[in-house]
């Protein structure tokens, strides 16, 4: 019986879609990731968003000075598309051996993602040069009109955008980030090997009734598991685990990591976000052991995002083991705190 296993030896993961911020708060947060994986795709939106090899170049040397002296932790620089990406700088990305994929917003979807894109196909000419040379697109799925409701955003963007980009490009290359719903997942499984997709483990282990349970109050608001994509219903996470742990090598390991501080995340408008790097593979090993899946678990993490880039599998191995522990209330952030996934409560694997 899998629910016998005391501990558990996997391949390095690596983080498909991950968010470090930047300055002081970059500091606090990279080496939670770099202490469970060996590379991590980092997302462009910063404040200025990163939309040349230049500026990826210069954010990739501030996450390598914010390293512990003897990590081996390798990011994964993406560029930010805007309606106004030219063909050479998706040439300069692919010439740069350290720019993997090129990140698309709809603009206004998600945190600093105000520079997004306004129409998918004001991108189509950057798109075709895209699908020539190879290079990912990776989407954050969401249509932002605002008469739509939010619980079908993803939903819609699949049938007005996704379909039509996926049909009109069909040798790119795309990866479908943080999916949220059964049409996601239908959508990925009824795809051409060009199409993946990440899955975040507080989707994995969270429904939209959790945004609505408070555990330090009776009933109210926890902000800190609002995300954007938003929790949706537990049919939506079923799928979501049926998909993760299928061993299907379309799905793959992206936490969508994202710290925010305490006062931004408790506050009349606050931001969208979930910070689990603290305990990323324990969380992901506790939902594959919850549906009897510790088997799949190492091609999820480990596997198959490395083979949809077309990168080496790592060498190096992790361990972990049952044991319960408790995670701390906060964590640095800056000047600031930060309230991690699962704060003050229980996991139980501990990476050792």
């Amino acid at each position: 019986m899998q629910n016998s296993v005391q501990k558990i030896t996997l391949i390095q993961p690596d983080d498909w879609h991950l968010h470090l911020r930047d300055g002081e708060q970059l500091n606090d947060v990279v080496n939670f990731t770099a202490r469970q994986c060996h590379r991590a795709i980092v997302m462009p939106n910063l404040p200025t968003p990163v939309t040349t090899v230049k500026q990826a170049m210069e954010y990739r040397q501030r996450i390598l000075d914010g390293l512990e002296p003897d990590s081996s932790f390798i990011p994964l620089m993406t560029l930010y598309l805007t309606n106004n990406t030219s063909e050479n700088d998706i040439r300069e990305a692919v010439d740069n051996p350290h720019v993997y994929a090129v990140k698309l917003y709809p603009a206004g979807a998600t945190t600093n993602s105000d520079s997004g894109v306004t129409s998918i196909e004001n991108t189509y000419p950057v798109l075709k040069v895209m699908e020539s040379l190879g290079l990912p697109l990776l989407v954050h799925g969401e249509v932002t009109s605002p008469e739509i409701d939010v619980f079908d955003r993803e939903a819609i963007f699949i049938e007005k955008t996704l379909k039509p980009l996926c049909n009109n490009f069909p040798k790119l290359k795309v990866v479908f980030e943080h999916i949220t719903t059964k049409q996601g997942v239908d959508f990925v499984l009824s795809a051409n090997e060009n199409v993946g997709a990440t899955i975040t483990p507080h989707h994995l282990l969270l429904n939209r009734n959790d945004l609505f349970q408070n555990e330090k109050r009776q009933g109210g608001i926890q902000p800190h598991h609002y995300c954007l994509p938003i929790l949706k219903r537990e049919v939506h996470q079923q799928a979501l685990l049926s998909a993760a742990t299928s061993g299907n090598p379309k799905f793959f390991m992206g936490t969508d990591s994202a710290p925010h501080a305490q006062n931004k995340k408790e506050t009349s408008c606050g931001c969208a976000g979930i910070f689990s790097s603290h305990a990323a593979i324990e969380l992901y090993t506790e939902v594959f052991e919850s549906q009897n899946a510790l088997d799949k678990l190492e091609g999820f993490t480990s596997f198959f995002g490395a083979d949809f880039y077309g990168l080496e599998r790592n060498k190096n191995t992790i361990t972990l083991q049952k044991e319960n522990w408790k995670v701390p209330a906060s964590y640095p952030l800056g000047t600031e705190k930060l309230i991690p996934f699962r704060a003050e409560q229980d996991i139980l694997w501990k990476l050792i």
